[in-house]
């Protein structure tokens, strides 16, 4: 999962595609979102109030039902959406209860089907009601174990199925009808694995004209969590181009949606793991060991060249130890810890592309315009461009989060597998596009034009060295490897991840970016042996410290 997180972090590799990114335009679209009004707004408050407030009858009113859910559930208001799922869930409980024999209601949005469980069976074949004249019915399959030892009037099942799917849809991509299954006098039951729910869902077609992949995904809405669509619990299998089979070990609301892929092998994304794993462990591992000696060092916390590379090495510390604590805060019932985890991640991972900048800046005023540099406070600002311009792009970030939940749970599902796994990371692919892929473009671009210069810079000094003496250069081909991961042009691999799968590529890029944190640990080891101390400029990029900028600690 980290090589997955490498990549998402970057490129927004989706785990559940938006409605607005398939392919080819599904049938059953949903409005647009509108600009909502203070007066819209207001006249959307009293309705959402009314109809809170009203006994479930409001709930068979045509014009009252849609006048809110049309209407007002077009501002994608997230609060609304759980209330009305709640008064809903309570309506159908009601009905639940005082139902004695098998019978269907219809509603505005929904219809509702009761039947009493039989138990001589092992399982009960029902049929969901049908809505609107849709043709297409759902199956379902619902084992009587749950119905097992409860008492008579608990020992019966509603099967509702939804019109619509706005009421759920929170930009998704949702190919087939909506269904939730309720048992009366529990809010959620939980099934044997080796007996569960089985639904057969018709689904809608659609036309992949992009060289991206996707799958049908059986998912459930998780009401008791974050209001999101989740997959734990569920597997699918595709029957045919039209109908897909969901097992499930629960009972709540149900669909199949359309997800994209991370056209990654099962095989190998289990082994680009492994390798993910055990690099960012040793990554962070070795930046805390880089942390450490500059502390202890009295020399090392005298040169800014040291000063920056610590910095980066605490950020790269700091992302390998949110990245390795992302999957299992995914599973965690408390969704804020798994937002925490989400920021920690994003923060650290573009404090990291912002050090990497610093450390080109840097290079650039040692090596390309020496003289007459004096900077005041030099390592200070340096310091407010490598923490602080990360803690403004965040801090914006978490303000919109407050009324549009953009970090939390994550899934993704790998090619030709019905595993998926939680991530925490960023749910919005708008932010991961503009923010991150511009924030790490412009550094790349940046970094890349630094390095070059630089590199000129010492095999042209080393022309002038070959002329006296025959030099190998192979000192100067290490010197360049190094500065090559300082300024992180190993990220740059990630543009070459997208569209396509490549596995060379992955492989490259997973090592050589887990493997940072050792790289500039062994940087900083060898520039600080004495014996580098002692040479010249023009044999060795660590006599930048003979510079005056280089001796600023203000």
């Amino acid at each position: 999962m980290k090589l997955l997180l490498l990549l998402i972090m970057i490129y927004g590799v989706d785990g559940q595609i938006r409605r607005d990114s398939v392919p080819t335009q599904i049938s059953d679209t949903t409005s647009q979102k509108k600009e909502l009004t203070p007066t819209f707004n207001a006249w959307c408050k009293k309705e959402k109030d009314d109809f809170l407030n009203a006994d479930c009858s409001l709930l068979k009113q045509e014009s009252a039902t849609q006048r809110f859910k049309r209407v007002c559930l077009e501002g994608q208001d997230e609060k609304a959406l759980e209330n009305i799922n709640k008064k809903e869930k309570e309506c159908i409980h009601s009905i639940l209860k005082t139902t004695k024999e098998s019978k269907t209601y219809y509603f505005a949005d929904f219809a509702l089907t009761v039947v009493l469980m039989n138990k001589a069976d092992n399982c009960v074949p029902i049929t969901a009601p049908s809505v609107s004249n849709k043709t297409q019915t759902i199956q379902t399959l619902i084992p009587v174990e749950p119905f097992q030892n409860v008492p008579e009037d608990q020992q019966k099942v509603g099967v509702v199925t939804y019109d619509s799917d706005m009421q759920f849809n929170l930009n998704n991509s949702i190919m087939s009808q909506v269904i939730r299954i309720e048992v009366p006098g529990r809010d959620t039951v939980k099934l044997n694995s080796t007996n569960p729910l089985i639904i057969h869902f018709p689904v809608n077609n659609y036309t992949n004209n992009t060289n991206t992949s996707y799958i049908y995904s059986c998912q459930y809405f998780d009401e008791q969590g974050n209001n999101t669509w989740r997959t734990d619990g569920c597997n699918t299998t595709q029957l045919s181009d039209n109908l897909v089979e969901c097992s499930c070990n629960h009972m709540t609301p149900f669909a199949v949606l359309l997800v994209e892929v991370t056209n990654i092998d099962e095989r190998q994304w289990e082994i680009l793991s492994y390798i993910s794993y055990v690099g960012c462990g040793l990554s962070a591992i070795f930046s805390a060991c880089s942390v450490l000696s500059f502390i202890f060092n009295r020399n090392s916390r005298a040169e800014v060249s040291s000063s920056i590379h610590v910095s980066l090495s605490g950020a790269l510390f700091l992302l390998n130890i949110s990245f390795m604590l992302s999957e299992w805060a995914a599973t965690l019932s408390a969704k804020e810890f798994c937002v925490f985890i989400a920021v920690m991640i994003h923060y650290s991972l573009l404090s990291c592309f912002t050090w990497m900048a610093v450390e080109a800046l840097h290079l650039y005023l040692l090596l390309i315009r020496v003289f007459n540099i004096y900077v005041k406070y030099y390592m200070t600002k340096l310091s407010l461009i490598g923490w602080g311009i990360p803690a403004v792009v965040i801090g914006s970030l978490l303000s919109i989060h407050i009324t549009r939940p953009i970090y939390g749970t994550k899934d993704v599902t790998l090619l030709n597998s019905n595993a998926t796994n939680a991530v925490c990371w960023i749910t919005e692919p708008f932010i991961v596009y503009g923010v991150n892929l511009s924030y790490f473009t412009v550094v790349f671009m940046f970094n890349l034009a630094v390095l070059i210069t630089v590199s000129r810079q010492i095999f042209k000094l080393k022309q002038v060295e070959k002329k006296k003496h025959k030099i190998i250069p192979v000192k100067d081909v290490g010197t360049v490897l190094g500065l090559m991961c300082l300024l992180g042009t190993s990220w740059g691999l990630v543009f070459f991840s997208s569209g396509y799968t490549n596995y060379p590529i992955l492989y490259l890029f997973c090592i050589s970016n887990t493997l940072q944190g050792f790289s500039i640990f062994l940087w900083m080891f060898l520039t600080a042996r004495p014996d580098k101390q002692k040479a010249t400029h023009t044999k060795s990029l660590s006599t930048v410290d003979t510079f005056p900028i280089e001796k600023q600690k203000e």
